[in-house]
């Protein structure tokens, strides 16, 4: 649409008229979405990072405030943990996030409270070993 509006025309004439000659050319005809109700999120009030979460959720990516995201990577960390071959990789798992926990307990990021302190190390390794012999698999490693 490249012509401008005449001189003395009401506005919403002039576009109603370019809308109709649109019409007749079909230039309306095969659009997607077409027959289609509008989608929901229109109807909600704006959001200007709409297109942000909209990106994020395409591709599948979620963003948790950083006490969250610790939170839920101690607790990886504690399966990690478990699940490890030897005491040695139980000890470097357990004192790797407690040095996150520790630093986020003194320096805490906007957002909801941490809600975690350091595991006990010792007692980690203790209930490691215990899982260990349960399971029938006794070795371990210092």
């Amino acid at each position: 649409m490249t012509e401008r509006k005449p001189p003395g025309v009401p506005f919403e004439s002039w576009v109603d008229k370019q809308i109709h000659d649109a019409q007749q050319r079909g230039e309306f005809d095969g659009l997607t979405g077409a027959g289609r109700p509008l989608p929901a999120e229109l109807e909600t009030s704006y959001d200007e990072l709409w297109w942000v979460k909209r990106k994020m959720a395409r591709e599948g990516l979620a963003m948790l405030p950083p006490a969250l995201a610790l939170r839920k990577e101690a607790e990886d960390a504690l399966t990690a943990a478990y699940a490890a071959p030897s005491e040695r990789i139980v000890r470097g798992i357990i004192t790797e996030v407690n040095a996150k926990i520790r630093d986020m307990m003194f320096k805490p990021p906007p957002g909801p409270p941490l809600g975690k302190k350091p595991y006990d190390v010792e007692e980690v390794v203790l209930e490691w070993r215990e899982r260990r012999a349960a399971a029938g698999d006794g070795d371990s490693d210092v």
